[in-house]
């Protein structure tokens, strides 16, 4: 995802406290705290000083700092190797640095359109129950 200050017309800084809903048409960056709703239909940026307890809705979100809450992104997740984060994540692409520390379950697309459980069932040529029951 490329994050330059240009693009981001909405920031919550350092030492601030939001609580509350936040609906933006555009970016987002936190580095100070944020604990309510955020939607989106842009990227979230969270810097290394951001503490977020959401659920995140945005189009692609980059985690540097921590963040409780689950994240449904259109493109994108990066969790930069500051990422902190308890939640699930479901998104087409996701890139994860080395130094990352994360717990949650993943969905990952690929881009497709299709159930994931059904592209992997489908590319491994179909799948028997591991009992041996059919």
């Amino acid at each position: 995802m490329a994050q330059g200050k240009d693009s981001i017309n909405s920031v919550i800084g350092q030492g601030s406290i939001f609580e509350g809903k936040f609906y933006i048409a555009g970016s987002l960056k936190i580095d100070g705290k944020f604990e309510g709703e955020i939607k989106t239909d842009e990227a979230l940026y969270i810097g290394e000083t951001g503490k977020v307890k959401t659920n995140i809705a945005a189009k692609e979100v980059t985690v540097s700092g921590t963040l409780i809450g689950n994240i449904r992104a259109e493109n994108e997740v990066r969790l930069e190797e500051t990422g902190r984060m308890l939640g699930d994540i479901q998104a087409p692409y996701l890139d994860l640095a080395k130094g990352v520390v994360a717990k949650g379950n993943i969905t990952i697309t690929g881009g497709q359109k299709k159930d994931v459980k059904k592209i992997v069932e489908e590319s491994f040529g179909g799948v028997r129950p591991l009992d041996g029951k059919d």
